[in-house]
Protein backbone atom coordinates (compact mmCIF):
# COMPACT_ATOMS: atom_id res chain seq x y z
CA UNK A 1 0.00 0.00 0.00
CA UNK A 2 1.57 3.36 -1.02
CA UNK A 3 1.65 5.99 2.00
CA UNK A 4 1.22 8.71 -0.49
CA UNK A 5 -0.80 8.06 -3.76
CA UNK A 6 0.82 10.99 -5.48
CA UNK A 7 3.98 9.31 -5.56
CA UNK A 8 5.15 5.66 -6.85
CA UNK A 9 6.17 2.88 -5.14
CA UNK A 10 9.76 2.92 -6.59
CA UNK A 11 9.77 6.93 -6.02
CA UNK A 12 8.48 6.44 -2.28
CA UNK A 13 11.30 3.61 -2.13
CA UNK A 14 13.98 6.11 -3.03
CA UNK A 15 12.74 8.87 -0.97
CA UNK A 16 13.28 6.79 1.89
CA UNK A 17 16.41 5.52 1.33
CA UNK A 18 17.45 8.97 0.11
CA UNK A 19 16.57 10.85 3.35
CA UNK A 20 17.21 8.14 5.49
CA UNK A 21 20.52 8.47 4.45
CA UNK A 22 20.36 12.24 4.74
CA UNK A 23 19.07 12.39 8.58
CA UNK A 24 21.49 9.83 9.48
CA UNK A 25 24.80 12.16 8.07
CA UNK A 26 25.19 13.67 11.60
CA UNK A 27 25.30 11.00 13.66
CA UNK A 28 27.50 9.20 11.41
CA UNK A 29 29.88 11.94 11.98
CA UNK A 30 29.91 10.37 15.71
CA UNK A 31 29.42 7.03 15.01
CA UNK A 32 32.11 6.48 12.50
CA UNK A 33 35.12 7.64 14.69
CA UNK A 34 33.91 5.95 18.05
CA UNK A 35 36.24 3.34 18.11
CA UNK A 36 39.30 5.94 17.03
CA UNK A 37 38.39 7.90 20.21
CA UNK A 38 40.75 6.47 22.41
CA UNK A 39 43.62 5.93 19.27
CA UNK A 40 42.90 9.88 19.09
CA UNK A 41 42.97 10.32 22.56
CA UNK A 42 46.60 9.42 22.80
CA UNK A 43 47.44 11.40 19.52
CA UNK A 44 46.03 14.52 21.15
CA UNK A 45 47.92 14.00 24.04
CA UNK A 46 44.53 15.11 25.89
CA UNK A 47 41.81 13.35 28.03
CA UNK A 48 38.28 11.38 27.74
CA UNK A 49 36.61 14.61 28.70
CA UNK A 50 38.49 16.87 25.97
CA UNK A 51 37.50 14.03 23.06
CA UNK A 52 34.07 13.89 24.53
CA UNK A 53 34.34 17.83 24.04
CA UNK A 54 34.71 17.16 20.26
CA UNK A 55 31.43 15.16 20.30
CA UNK A 56 29.41 17.99 21.99
CA UNK A 57 30.70 20.85 19.39
CA UNK A 58 29.41 18.44 16.81
CA UNK A 59 25.87 18.05 18.55
CA UNK A 60 26.02 21.87 19.68
CA UNK A 61 26.65 22.67 15.92
CA UNK A 62 24.01 20.17 14.65
CA UNK A 63 21.41 21.98 16.96
CA UNK A 64 22.04 25.39 16.20
CA UNK A 65 22.08 24.54 12.48
CA UNK A 66 19.03 23.40 12.84
CA UNK A 67 17.84 26.74 14.17
CA UNK A 68 19.03 28.49 10.71
CA UNK A 69 18.46 25.51 7.78
CA UNK A 70 14.59 25.15 9.17
CA UNK A 71 13.24 28.56 8.82
CA UNK A 72 15.33 29.23 5.71
CA UNK A 73 13.87 26.08 4.27
CA UNK A 74 10.54 27.08 5.38
CA UNK A 75 11.12 30.40 2.97
CA UNK A 76 13.32 28.98 -0.10
CA UNK A 77 12.60 24.88 -0.06
CA UNK A 78 14.19 22.48 0.87
CA UNK A 79 16.87 21.04 -2.05
CA UNK A 80 19.18 24.18 -2.01
CA UNK A 81 20.38 24.52 2.00
CA UNK A 82 20.50 20.19 2.18
CA UNK A 83 23.13 20.82 -1.20
CA UNK A 84 24.95 23.69 0.57
CA UNK A 85 24.78 21.87 3.79
CA UNK A 86 26.52 19.01 2.91
CA UNK A 87 29.06 20.51 0.45
CA UNK A 88 29.97 22.39 3.16
CA UNK A 89 30.22 18.98 5.69
CA UNK A 90 32.60 17.64 2.81
CA UNK A 91 35.02 19.99 3.19
CA UNK A 92 35.41 20.54 6.82
CA UNK A 93 35.55 16.69 7.31
CA UNK A 94 38.21 17.01 4.67
CA UNK A 95 40.06 19.44 6.72
CA UNK A 96 39.87 17.62 10.16
CA UNK A 97 41.71 14.88 8.61
CA UNK A 98 44.74 17.00 8.78
CA UNK A 99 44.57 18.95 11.72
CA UNK A 100 46.51 17.60 15.19
CA UNK A 101 45.43 20.01 17.53
CA UNK A 102 42.18 19.11 20.20
CA UNK A 103 41.48 22.44 20.07
CA UNK A 104 40.92 22.55 16.27
CA UNK A 105 39.35 19.83 15.65
CA UNK A 106 36.60 20.59 18.48
CA UNK A 107 36.07 24.06 16.31
CA UNK A 108 36.12 22.06 13.19
CA UNK A 109 33.44 19.25 14.43
CA UNK A 110 31.16 22.56 15.67
CA UNK A 111 31.74 23.64 12.04
CA UNK A 112 30.66 20.15 10.60
CA UNK A 113 27.75 19.51 12.92
CA UNK A 114 26.49 23.03 11.40
CA UNK A 115 26.69 21.85 7.95
CA UNK A 116 25.53 18.39 8.36
CA UNK A 117 22.52 19.97 10.26
CA UNK A 118 20.64 20.41 6.91
CA UNK A 119 20.15 16.73 6.99
CA UNK A 120 18.34 15.87 9.98
CA UNK A 121 15.92 19.22 10.03
CA UNK A 122 15.11 18.73 6.46
CA UNK A 123 14.52 15.36 6.46
CA UNK A 124 11.65 15.44 8.84
CA UNK A 125 9.90 18.94 7.18
CA UNK A 126 10.73 16.93 3.49
CA UNK A 127 8.61 14.21 5.42
CA UNK A 128 6.02 16.49 6.54
CA UNK A 129 5.49 17.82 3.81
CA UNK A 130 4.38 14.66 1.81
CA UNK A 131 2.32 12.82 4.83
CA UNK A 132 0.64 13.33 8.15
CA UNK A 133 -1.42 10.92 10.51
CA UNK A 134 -0.79 7.23 10.22
CA UNK A 135 1.17 7.96 7.07
CA UNK A 136 3.92 10.22 9.20
CA UNK A 137 3.83 7.77 11.75
CA UNK A 138 4.91 4.74 9.29
CA UNK A 139 6.98 6.69 7.17
CA UNK A 140 9.06 8.13 9.95
CA UNK A 141 9.25 4.62 11.31
CA UNK A 142 10.82 3.38 7.90
CA UNK A 143 13.17 6.50 7.48
CA UNK A 144 14.17 5.34 11.35
CA UNK A 145 14.58 2.06 9.90
CA UNK A 146 16.94 3.45 7.20
CA UNK A 147 18.69 5.70 9.82
CA UNK A 148 19.23 2.92 12.39
CA UNK A 149 21.19 1.48 9.64
CA UNK A 150 24.15 3.54 9.69
CA UNK A 151 24.91 3.13 13.53
CA UNK A 152 25.52 -0.42 12.60
CA UNK A 153 27.67 -0.55 10.10
CA UNK A 154 29.55 2.63 10.57
CA UNK A 155 30.98 1.75 14.07
CA UNK A 156 32.21 -1.68 12.31
CA UNK A 157 33.77 0.16 9.24
CA UNK A 158 35.16 2.78 12.23
CA UNK A 159 37.03 -0.39 13.59
CA UNK A 160 38.05 -1.97 11.32
CA UNK A 161 39.59 0.93 9.44
CA UNK A 162 41.75 2.19 12.73
CA UNK A 163 42.63 -1.74 12.62
CA UNK A 164 44.50 -1.09 9.29
CA UNK A 165 44.88 2.45 8.88
CA UNK A 166 45.12 5.98 11.00
CA UNK A 167 42.09 7.70 12.15
CA UNK A 168 43.00 10.49 9.42
CA UNK A 169 41.07 8.08 6.95
CA UNK A 170 37.51 7.93 8.73
CA UNK A 171 37.16 11.71 8.44
CA UNK A 172 38.11 11.39 4.34
CA UNK A 173 35.24 8.78 3.78
CA UNK A 174 32.92 11.08 5.84
CA UNK A 175 33.98 14.33 2.74
CA UNK A 176 33.76 11.86 0.65
CA UNK A 177 30.42 10.76 2.31
CA UNK A 178 29.08 14.73 2.47
CA UNK A 179 29.87 14.74 -0.94
CA UNK A 180 27.96 12.12 -2.49
CA UNK A 181 24.78 13.24 -0.30
CA UNK A 182 25.31 16.46 -1.95
CA UNK A 183 25.12 15.32 -5.75
CA UNK A 184 22.21 12.53 -4.87
CA UNK A 185 20.17 15.01 -3.84
CA UNK A 186 21.11 17.61 -6.82
CA UNK A 187 20.41 15.00 -9.18
CA UNK A 188 17.59 13.02 -6.84
CA UNK A 189 15.20 14.80 -4.99
CA UNK A 190 12.04 16.73 -6.26
CA UNK A 191 11.31 20.18 -4.22
CA UNK A 192 8.93 19.31 -1.78
CA UNK A 193 7.82 22.78 -0.57
CA UNK A 194 5.80 24.62 -3.51
CA UNK A 195 6.77 28.26 -3.70
CA UNK A 196 2.63 29.12 -2.85
CA UNK A 197 3.06 27.35 1.01
CA UNK A 198 6.44 28.87 1.89
CA UNK A 199 6.83 31.93 4.28
CA UNK A 200 7.75 35.07 3.36
CA UNK A 201 8.56 37.98 5.36
CA UNK A 202 12.07 37.13 5.92
CA UNK A 203 14.46 34.76 8.42
CA UNK A 204 13.10 36.69 10.97
CA UNK A 205 9.33 36.47 10.71
CA UNK A 206 10.87 32.41 10.22
CA UNK A 207 12.17 32.46 13.73
CA UNK A 208 9.20 34.67 15.02
CA UNK A 209 6.69 32.13 13.78
CA UNK A 210 8.98 28.92 14.82
CA UNK A 211 8.82 30.68 18.26
CA UNK A 212 5.22 31.00 19.04
CA UNK A 213 5.41 27.61 17.87
CA UNK A 214 7.53 26.39 20.56
CA UNK A 215 5.76 28.09 23.74
CA UNK A 216 2.06 26.22 22.89
CA UNK A 217 1.96 24.10 25.60
CA UNK A 218 0.80 21.42 22.84
CA UNK A 219 4.62 21.50 21.73
CA UNK A 220 6.97 22.50 24.37
CA UNK A 221 6.91 19.74 26.64
CA UNK A 222 6.86 17.16 23.88
CA UNK A 223 9.96 19.07 22.43
CA UNK A 224 11.78 18.82 25.59
CA UNK A 225 10.67 15.09 26.05
CA UNK A 226 12.48 14.30 22.72
CA UNK A 227 14.90 15.70 23.93
CA UNK A 228 15.60 14.22 26.93
CA UNK A 229 15.22 10.98 25.21
CA UNK A 230 17.57 11.49 22.68
CA UNK A 231 19.86 12.92 25.58
CA UNK A 232 19.60 9.23 27.23
CA UNK A 233 20.89 7.69 23.93
CA UNK A 234 23.41 10.11 23.97
CA UNK A 235 24.91 9.01 27.52
CA UNK A 236 25.22 5.58 26.18
CA UNK A 237 26.69 6.71 22.78
CA UNK A 238 29.36 8.66 24.62
CA UNK A 239 29.95 6.60 27.60
CA UNK A 240 30.14 3.13 25.71
CA UNK A 241 33.34 3.34 24.21
CA UNK A 242 34.73 3.40 27.43
CA UNK A 243 32.22 1.57 29.40
CA UNK A 244 33.18 -1.61 27.28
CA UNK A 245 36.81 -1.13 26.07
CA UNK A 246 37.95 0.16 28.84
CA UNK A 247 35.64 -1.22 31.68
CA UNK A 248 35.07 -4.35 30.54
CA UNK A 249 38.36 -4.92 28.60
CA UNK A 250 36.43 -5.39 25.28
CA UNK A 251 39.11 -5.23 22.15
CA UNK A 252 37.67 -2.60 19.71
CA UNK A 253 36.61 -4.53 17.19
CA UNK A 254 34.52 -6.84 19.83
CA UNK A 255 33.08 -3.07 20.80
CA UNK A 256 32.29 -2.25 17.70
CA UNK A 257 30.05 -5.31 17.17
CA UNK A 258 28.40 -5.05 20.10
CA UNK A 259 27.63 -1.07 19.23
CA UNK A 260 26.60 -2.20 15.66
CA UNK A 261 23.63 -4.89 17.60
CA UNK A 262 22.64 -2.34 20.03
CA UNK A 263 21.99 -0.15 16.82
CA UNK A 264 20.01 -3.08 15.05
CA UNK A 265 17.62 -2.63 18.27
CA UNK A 266 17.16 1.54 17.47
CA UNK A 267 16.04 -0.29 14.00
CA UNK A 268 13.74 -2.61 15.36
CA UNK A 269 12.54 -0.35 18.15
CA UNK A 270 11.32 2.24 15.73
CA UNK A 271 9.29 -0.34 13.78
CA UNK A 272 7.60 -0.53 16.76
CA UNK A 273 5.14 2.05 16.84
CA UNK A 274 4.12 1.74 13.19
CA UNK A 275 3.32 -1.96 14.26
CA UNK A 276 1.23 -0.97 17.27
CA UNK A 277 -0.28 1.62 15.39
CA UNK A 278 -3.50 -0.46 14.69
CA UNK A 279 -4.63 -0.97 18.45
CA UNK A 280 -2.80 2.29 20.17
CA UNK A 281 -2.44 5.89 19.57
CA UNK A 282 0.67 7.62 19.37
CA UNK A 283 0.22 8.80 23.12
CA UNK A 284 -0.84 5.93 24.55
CA UNK A 285 2.46 4.66 23.16
CA UNK A 286 4.67 6.88 24.43
CA UNK A 287 3.86 7.12 27.88
CA UNK A 288 3.64 3.12 28.38
CA UNK A 289 7.47 2.76 26.51
CA UNK A 290 8.55 5.96 28.59
CA UNK A 291 7.22 3.79 31.81
CA UNK A 292 8.89 0.86 30.66
CA UNK A 293 12.21 2.50 29.67
CA UNK A 294 12.31 4.38 33.47
CA UNK A 295 11.96 1.32 34.86
CA UNK A 296 14.56 -0.53 32.83
CA UNK A 297 16.97 2.70 33.56
CA UNK A 298 16.22 1.89 37.37
CA UNK A 299 17.37 -1.67 36.73
CA UNK A 300 20.39 -1.12 34.77
CA UNK A 301 21.64 1.45 38.24
CA UNK A 302 20.32 -1.87 40.71
CA UNK A 303 22.67 -3.40 38.57
CA UNK A 304 25.41 -1.43 40.53
CA UNK A 305 24.91 -3.16 43.92
CA UNK A 306 26.23 -6.49 42.54
CA UNK A 307 29.18 -8.17 40.50
CA UNK A 308 29.78 -6.54 37.64
CA UNK A 309 28.36 -8.73 34.47
CA UNK A 310 29.08 -7.28 30.51
CA UNK A 311 25.71 -9.49 29.81
CA UNK A 312 23.65 -8.02 32.10
CA UNK A 313 24.54 -4.68 31.41
CA UNK A 314 24.59 -5.22 27.54
CA UNK A 315 20.75 -7.06 27.51
CA UNK A 316 19.43 -4.34 30.03
CA UNK A 317 21.25 -1.58 27.13
CA UNK A 318 19.83 -3.37 24.14
CA UNK A 319 16.27 -3.13 25.78
CA UNK A 320 16.36 0.29 26.50
CA UNK A 321 18.10 1.46 23.03
CA UNK A 322 14.97 -0.61 21.70
CA UNK A 323 12.78 1.79 23.38
CA UNK A 324 14.57 4.66 23.06
CA UNK A 325 14.32 3.77 18.83
CA UNK A 326 10.73 3.72 19.82
CA UNK A 327 10.11 6.79 21.60
CA UNK A 328 12.06 9.24 19.25
CA UNK A 329 9.81 8.02 16.17
CA UNK A 330 6.74 8.82 18.46
CA UNK A 331 7.56 11.94 20.00
CA UNK A 332 8.93 13.21 16.51
CA UNK A 333 5.64 12.37 14.68
CA UNK A 334 3.28 13.43 17.30
CA UNK A 335 4.95 16.83 17.53
CA UNK A 336 5.41 17.53 13.47
CA UNK A 337 1.86 16.11 13.05
CA UNK A 338 0.80 19.02 14.48
CA UNK A 339 2.87 21.54 12.33
CA UNK A 340 0.94 22.45 9.37
CA UNK A 341 2.71 25.93 8.06
CA UNK A 342 6.35 25.91 8.84
CA UNK A 343 7.73 21.95 8.62
CA UNK A 344 10.85 23.14 8.99
CA UNK A 345 10.76 25.48 12.16
CA UNK A 346 8.83 22.67 14.16
CA UNK A 347 11.87 19.93 12.55
CA UNK A 348 14.27 22.60 13.84
CA UNK A 349 13.23 23.22 17.67
CA UNK A 350 13.26 18.72 17.62
CA UNK A 351 16.67 19.34 16.40
CA UNK A 352 17.56 21.87 18.82
CA UNK A 353 16.11 20.03 22.11
CA UNK A 354 17.71 16.75 21.06
CA UNK A 355 20.99 17.95 20.15
CA UNK A 356 21.47 20.37 22.88
CA UNK A 357 20.17 17.35 25.39
CA UNK A 358 22.98 14.96 23.27
CA UNK A 359 25.38 17.39 24.08
CA UNK A 360 24.82 18.44 27.80
CA UNK A 361 24.54 14.62 28.61
CA UNK A 362 27.90 13.91 26.48
CA UNK A 363 30.27 15.70 28.94
CA UNK A 364 28.42 14.98 32.30
CA UNK A 365 29.11 11.88 31.59
CA UNK A 366 32.46 12.39 30.84
CA UNK A 367 33.19 14.06 33.86
CA UNK A 368 31.70 12.05 35.73
CA UNK A 369 34.77 9.24 34.74
CA UNK A 370 32.20 7.79 31.43
CA UNK A 371 31.77 5.22 33.93
CA UNK A 372 29.05 2.80 34.12
CA UNK A 373 27.35 4.28 36.93
CA UNK A 374 27.31 7.72 35.42
CA UNK A 375 25.90 6.29 32.05
CA UNK A 376 23.15 4.46 33.92
CA UNK A 377 22.33 7.33 36.20
CA UNK A 378 22.00 10.14 33.12
CA UNK A 379 19.68 7.15 31.50
CA UNK A 380 17.29 7.03 34.38
CA UNK A 381 16.97 10.66 34.87
CA UNK A 382 16.47 11.48 31.57
CA UNK A 383 13.80 8.51 30.81
CA UNK A 384 12.33 9.78 34.37
CA UNK A 385 12.10 13.83 33.22
CA UNK A 386 10.81 12.72 29.95
CA UNK A 387 7.75 10.24 31.20
CA UNK A 388 6.60 13.67 33.73
CA UNK A 389 6.72 15.80 30.66
CA UNK A 390 4.24 13.65 28.56
CA UNK A 391 2.60 13.34 31.68
CA UNK A 392 2.64 17.16 32.26
CA UNK A 393 1.61 17.56 28.89
CA UNK A 394 -1.70 14.88 28.60
CA UNK A 395 -2.76 17.12 31.76
CA UNK A 396 -2.39 20.10 30.38
CA UNK A 397 -4.40 18.51 27.34
CA UNK A 398 -6.99 17.66 28.82
CA UNK A 399 -7.70 20.04 31.73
Amino acid sequence: MLLNPTLSRRRQIWLTLLLGTVSATGPLAIDLYLPALPQMKVQFATNASLMQLSITACLIGLALGQLIAGPLSDQYGRRKPLITGFVIFGLVSLAMAFIHSITLLIILRFIQGLAGATGQVLARAVARDLFSGKKLTRFYALLNTVNGVFPIIAPIIGGFMIHYVDWEAIFILLALIGWAIALAVALGLHESLPVAKRQTGGFATSLTAMGKLVVQPAFWPLILATGLVYGGLFSYISASTFVFQTGFGLAPQTFSLLYAFNGLGIVVGSNLPGQLAKRFSNRQQVTSLLTLAAVVSAVLLATLLFPANVWVVSVLVLALVILIGALLTLTVTIIMDQATSNAGGASAVIGLAQNACGGLASPLVGLSGSSYAAMATMLLVCNVGALGLVRFQAHTRHA
